[in-house]
């Protein structure tokens, strides 16, 4: 089997994964698990379920702060720009306060990561978990994208 039908193969069976498990619940809130209903009544069930497209943002360039507190309670900050088009993150800038050096260390590592998992998707998806090992940089990240929305939104 060539590459290209492997990757092919794989995105039609990842389709349909992403597809019945967006079909979990359908309009009366009933579990769609153990249903005997046909594929096509719940094909139509994603699109209900997908939330409103992006664009409920105004376009523009953002800034926020956000801050978390790390093991050794000096509080650290990260503040955030980043440009909106359509909902959508297209450009963005990270800088760390960096009071401590473990700190220091673990927001290198994020800001050289973070820019793969955000730029290009929409900002109503973005909750960033951990990158490249650092999860308190992270939950500060997470806290500015909160007050761009907030902003973005109003």
């Amino acid at each position: 089997m060539t590459p290209s039908r492997k990757t092919l193969l794989f995105t039609a069976a990842s389709l349909t994964l992403a597809s019945t498990a967006c079909a979990g619940t359908t309009d009366d809130g009933a579990s769609g698990a153990g249903d005997s209903a046909a594929p096509e009544s719940t094909a139509a069930a994603p699109a209900t379920a997908v939330p409103a497209p992006a664009g409920s943002y105004a376009d523009g360039e953002y800034s926020a702060q956000g801050s978390y507190i790390p093991p050794s309670n000096q509080t650290e900050e990260v503040d955030v720009t980043l440009t909106l088009e359509d909902g959508v993150v297209t450009d963005l800038s990270v800088s760390t306060s960096g009071n401590n050096p473990t700190s220091k260390q673990y927001q290198r590592e994020f800001t050289s990561g973070i820019q793969e998992q955000v730029v290009g998707k929409s900002l109503d998806e973005l909750d960033v978990a951990k990158v490249a090992g650092s999860s308190l940089t992270s939950s500060g990240f997470n806290k500015a994208l909160d007050s761009i929305r907030t902003e973005a939104a109003g």
